[in-house]
């Protein structure tokens, strides 16, 4: 079998997720709004206990959970959201980072290009890092939201998020994170200066097409939020629609399972993670970020030589490896991350992620090594 190695991508589903997902499209397939009987009313119970799993996960309330079809929406809405807010007070400035994924950078492009927004963008270290220091220089009287993502998805970078939240201590600017990548991984998201956390599904063992955003309040006062698409009261009325209750329950379980079993899950994937660096070191790779500040489930490399569009080729039949993001691999353009990092084009050409999971099976020493190694001249390699 190949060996699945693109889990930032999109991860397996966890068995346990899967099963209570199929119960719910087969057998309690109720309308969580029907009231009137018991399928209704057991769909409105289950949805109920996800949004409790969900929020544990961020020490959130549960009514701070707002159910969507995934990080990209809670994105959009977190900072779409925000325009009648930032039209009414002035505050038309927004902070945000070059490594940002586009379901964020896009948003503040229209933003800006529509309504008169300002953005300003920060730039990451050589090691893919948004400093603290930079966001603190940054700041305004006039910057109405903040947006830096909690874990990049290309790199595997962890983002020093309690550092951002002691800048933005006496700030009145919003702060929205997207943690699709760090949800139920690592920690960092509890903090509750952290107005806003985009999450999805698909990133946590659970289906594709649920996410959430969650939303916290400030003493009583909400974020000022208005809704991109009308039509219902469902979810506080930020997002209508009838509810998917078999997608939400996966979700809710998925987040009930990665609360107990972070840690042997992390131990896990660092054991891997020991397995397939050991298994490049013949091809002299090239690293990109700073190992003691990245999940123990990604990394992102240059084999000097080798372009990535090569290598993947090479590697079809064995494991599956990325050349960046999923959402624009299509495009086969260079990589805004790693361009924003400062490497070399000769790096971001070449440049590979590969992702993995606590599900992910342990394969035999020489698998991807001896696929690669045959688009690199013998006398480069390290025996």
């Amino acid at each position: 079998m190949m060996i699945y190695l693109d889990c930032n991508a999109t991860t397996p589903i966890e068995p346990r997720v899967s099963e209570l997902v199929m119960r719910f499209m087969d057998v309690e397939f109720g309308n969580a709004v029907s009231r009137t009987h018991g399928f209704g009313m057991r769909a409105k119970l289950a949805v109920a206990q996800a949004r409790d799993h969900v929020a544990a996960l961020a020490h959130a309330g549960a009514d701070e959970v707002v159910f969507t079809s995934g990080a990209t929406e809670s994105n959009n809405l977190a900072i779409l959201g925000l325009r009648a807010e930032g039209e009414k007070t002035g505050k038309k400035h927004i902070i945000s980072s070059l490594i940002e994924h586009k379901a964020v950078l896009e948003p503040l492009e229209w933003l800006v290009r529509e309504a008169g927004f300002e953005v300003t963008l920060l730039e990451p270290t050589s090691e893919g890092i948004v400093p603290a220091a930079a966001l603190r220089e940054a700041l305004r009287e006039d910057t109405l939201l903040v947006s830096l993502m909690h874990v990049n998805n290309e790199t595997g970078m962890i983002q020093p998020l309690s550092e951002y939240v002691k800048v933005l201590e006496s700030a009145a600017a919003y702060l929205h994170v997207d943690g699709a990548q760090g949800f139920g991984k690592v920690e960092g998201l509890e903090d509750a200066r952290i107005d806003m956390i985009s999450i999805s599904g698909h990133k946590l063992y659970a289906p594709k097409g649920i996410g959430a955003l969650i939303v916290r309040r400030r003493g009583w006062d909400r974020v000022p939020l208005t809704p991109l698409v009308f039509g219902g009261g469902q979810e506080s009325g930020l997002r209508p629609g009838t509810l998917p209750v078999h997608l939400i329950v996966g979700l809710g379980e998925a987040a009930r399972i990665a609360k107990l079993e972070r840690e042997p899950r992390a131990q896990l994937c660092a054991k891997l993670r020991v397995a397939i660096l050991a298994d490049l070191s013949c091809l002299n790779p090239i690293y990109h970020g700073c190992p003691e500040q990245q999940l123990p489930s990604t990394l992102n490399l240059s084999i000097p030589g080798v372009d990535a569009e090569a290598a993947i080729v090479a590697l079809k039949t064995v494991a599956a490896v990325s050349n960046g993001s999923a959402c624009t691999s299509h495009s086969y353009q260079p990589s805004h991350v790693l361009q924003a990092m400062g490497l070399h084009p000769d790096s971001i050409a070449g440049a590979l992620r590969l992702s993995w999971c606590h599900m992910t099976e342990e394969f035999e020493a020489g698998t991807i090594s001896k696929s690669l190694a045959t688009l690199i001249p013998s006398n480069t390699r390290t025996t």
